[in-house]
């Protein structure tokens, strides 16, 4: 089995941290790839960079010239799963809802600690959508930027810890960690708590074998359906900043790019 991991930023370090948990959290046989978009922001904190994020990551998977059998999204709460559901004909999972489905398994009520508050309420938005706010105590921003994640781990660590007692303290029984760049962090952050802690790459690229391994996939009976016929202009874009075309998961795109002007 193979499994994607996308950063949906452009940080490579991130990656990098995102496919070590990936790769510890995975079955024997499970090969993870991790990679990241061509063109987009270093980090998201907030919803315009958020949706450069998410065509900046479609745009990547419609170039991919590799095969993979499920997809994980490494980003907490921002937009595109849905984009990618229909692109691909392969199991998409994100971190944010199979965090939160991980943590209901095994607390009556989950809280979420993340990184600026400006990303509170986005958080909030997508599990309302997904029909997961109602058991969520408690979304607290630790204040630190994406970025500030990487540049001193122990200051990092003590600020979740301190962040996620605050979610404690209004109810949660579980914690998330609400972050892709948090990867990797979640055994130290259980000790200092004595609750569990999900992190989310981890969970989705388990949940991802679980439905591989079961032989199932996204529907596209309605909702997820491939993308209709159309003239998209310029699409990809990732096409001129690498070389050759996607052969692997993605569907045929049955839509006609313009590349003019480019």
């Amino acid at each position: 089995m193979r499994i994607l991991v996308m950063n949906p930023n452009t940080t490579a370090s991130m990656t990098a941290s995102i496919r070590a948990t990936a790769t510890a959290a995975a079955a024997p046989g499970t090969e993870v790839i991790a990679t990241e978009p061509l063109w987009g922001p270093e980090s998201i904190e907030g919803h315009f960079e958020g949706y450069l994020s998410a065509a900046a990551v479609l745009d990547r998977l419609a170039t991919l010239d590799l095969a993979f059998d499920a997809l994980v999204m490494a980003g907490f709460g921002e937009p595109g799963r849905e984009g990618a559901q229909e692109l691909l004909d392969v199991p998409v999972l994100d971190i944010t809802e199979s965090a939160a489905q991980m943590a209901m398994m095994l607390g009556h009520a989950y809280g979420i600690v993340t990184t600026l508050d400006r990303a509170v309420p986005q958080i909030q938005d997508r599990l309302l959508t997904a029909g997961l706010l109602q058991r969520c105590a408690a979304v607290r921003g630790t204040g630190l930027g994406v970025l500030e994640l990487e540049e001193d781990a122990e200051r990092t660590v003590g600020v979740i810890i301190e962040t996620a007692r605050d979610a404690v303290r209004a109810g949660a029984e579980v914690i998330c960690l609400g972050c892709g760049g948090m990867a990797g962090l979640q055994e130290r952050v259980a000790a200092a708590l004595g609750v569990p802690v999900v992190d989310g790459v981890a969970a989705a690229v388990k949940f991802a074998e679980a439905v591989v391994g079961l032989g199932l996939t996204t529907s596209t009976g309605r909702s997820f359906a491939p993308p209709r016929p159309k003239v998209i202009g310029s699409w990809p874009l990732s096409a001129h900043l690498s070389p050759g075309r996607a052969q692997g998961s993605p569907r045929p795109l049955n839509f006609s790019a313009q590349t003019s002007g480019i």
